[in-house]
């Protein structure tokens, strides 16, 4: 898995790690469901608006769109 955090989608240092480590848990937890793919993340506008709930529970439903898509 790849990851991106761009510093001009979310500037301070701190704030990017938060995302980054909140995607790499959601990843470690649900790795057994999603197919084995190279899969790159990109982070857009709009994730400081999410808290870590929220932006965790948006991560794990991707992840089960991408399962569902290449599981059949």
């Amino acid at each position: 898995m790849g990851l991106t955090v761009p510093k001009k989608q979310v500037k301070r240092a701190h704030d990017r790690n938060r995302v980054k480590r909140v995607i790499r848990e959601s990843f470690r937890l649900q790795q057994h469901e999603i197919p084995s793919l190279d899969i790159v993340v990109l982070v857009r506008k709009g994730v400081m608006d999410l808290d870590n709930a929220a932006l965790h529970k948006l991560v794990d439903k991707l992840w089960r769109k991408l399962s569902r898509r290449f599981n059949g």
